[in-house]
């Protein structure tokens, strides 16, 4: 009974980073898209921006998310930020998939999650860093 309690700690202990970093970074997310909704509403901003101004705040959101999370971590930091970035853009297309008609993962979607998965890394291994 004891060593079960203790295994689950150890696994509460390993996940709640990862999800901290995570909702970081949908909300991050969430904020900057919105507030460029507004921008490209409310000036003559060319839409042809989009992809860029999508592509940038969704790094920067998992890299804080990744960094942010990984504060108190001790180690395995990368690991942590490679699982932020990767459950990032899981969700993302596993959401575009059932609320897009004609959605599919295509080289420009992999290329997202590869570009996702090894920023969260970075982010972490900044965030480990970061209190030394």
């Amino acid at each position: 009974m004891f060593m079960n309690n203790v295994v689950n700690s150890d696994k509460t202990k390993k996940i709640k980073p990862i999800l901290k970093g995570y909702i970081i970074s949908i909300i991050i997310s969430c904020i900057l898209l919105f507030i460029y909704a507004i921008v490209l509403v409310n000036t003559d901003i060319n839409e042809k921006t989009i992809t860029a101004v999508v592509i940038t705040i969704t790094a920067i959101s998992i890299l804080i998310g990744s960094s942010i999370s990984c504060l108190n971590v001790k180690k395995n930091g990368i690991l942590n930020g490679l699982c932020i970035g990767g459950t990032y853009f899981i969700t993302l297309y596993i959401f575009s998939s059932i609320f897009l008609t004609g959605f599919s993962i295509n080289l420009k979607a992999f290329l997202m999650i590869i570009l996702g998965t090894v920023i969260g890394g970075i982010g972490g291994i900044i965030g480990i860093n970061i209190k030394r």
